[in-house]
């Protein structure tokens, strides 16, 4: 069994800054890639940004890129979604998901595996 546990979510002012971090746990393995999608309230969950576990490729929602960045730690069994200027739409509940193998698009939901609980992250004055 694998277990993703996200945190580092929050309240936070617009133009603000928040980290997210997804810890994977349970049965050893290494994913082919590591998602991050969001579920905002009354909106079908999306997709915000992906990794590859054992090379330098990510890839990034539109509406994210350029104002948040992924990064991993393979010996923390880690990835890190460091998000910047922060504004109201980017509300939501974000869940980390770990793909078993490999796809040609890791911005469909369906190529994931293990997914989290998520971590709530608010943006609002």
């Amino acid at each position: 069994q694998v277990q993703l546990a996200e945190s580092g979510g929050g309240l936070v002012q617009p133009g603000g800054s928040l980290r997210l971090s997804c810890a994977r746990s349970g049965r050893t393995f290494s994913p082919s890639a590591m998602g991050w999608f969001r579920q905002a309230p009354g909106k079908e969950r999306e997709f915000v940004a992906a990794i590859s576990w054992s090379s330098d490729w990510t890839d990034y929602a539109a509406s994210v890129k350029g104002r948040f960045t992924l990064s991993r730690d393979n010996a923390k069994n880690t990835v890190y979604l460091q998000m910047n200027n922060l504004k109201a739409e980017d509300t939501a509940l974000y869940f980390c998901a770990a793909s078993r193998y490999y796809s040609s698009n890791y911005a469909q939901d369906y190529v994931y595996d293990y997914w989290g609980q998520g971590t709530q992250v608010t943006v609002s004055s």
